[in-house]
């Protein structure tokens, strides 16, 4: 409704409202991504440029939070590659994990203890990290984590298999003795 009122009397109002809203969990994830709060800020406010930018290209086929946070995700995975910089997640960013649907490996990820999945995710490529976090801390569907990354539904169920089936290996080499 914001996003088609915006778009319909370019009131500066609409927008306001939706950076009012949106604004700390875009803050957050990029955080979790970026692990720098200054670089973060920055990022905030080239995210909602983009959105400025790209509203009339919305189109309303997903949740305005989904394609915002697609936006997001891209952006901050663009900046750590460009600046060849490994992040580190925060604390706090596997605390709500969605458990819906799950597999072997699903289960075996949310089973993992949250000390123990803060280290593996550091060891984890961005890319794969990404991946999980969308799929499991956003709860985003794999048709949207395929829409926002501009890939088929079946690359996006590949890449998740793989990402799981690295976060295993990995968890299996760091923890195997206790």
């Amino acid at each position: 409704m914001l996003v088609s009122q915006y778009l319909l009397t370019q009131q500066q109002w609409y927008f306001n409202e939706l950076y009012e809203r949106y604004s700390p969990k875009v803050f957050a994830k990029c955080i979790a991504l970026l692990k720098d709060e200054v670089w973060a800020q920055d990022a905030l406010q080239d995210i909602f440029i983009k959105v400025v930018l790209r509203l009339s290209d919305f189109g309303e086929r997903s949740k305005f939070s989904t394609w915002l946070y697609s936006i997001t995700y891209n952006y901050c995975i663009d900046q750590v590659r460009k600046r060849k910089y490994d992040v580190l997640m925060p604390d706090e960013s596997w605390d709500h994990l969605d458990v819906s649907d799950e597999t072997a490996d699903d289960k075996y990820l949310l089973e993992t203890k949250i000390q123990e999945l803060k280290v593996v995710m550091v060891e984890l490529p961005v890319t794969d990290r990404v991946l999980l976090l969308m799929k499991y801390q956003d709860d985003l569907s794999i048709r949207d984590i395929a829409e926002s990354m501009n890939k088929t539904e079946s690359a996006i169920k590949m890449q998740l298999l793989r990402a799981k089936a690295k976060f295993k290996n990995l968890h299996e080499k760091l923890f195997k003795h206790q």
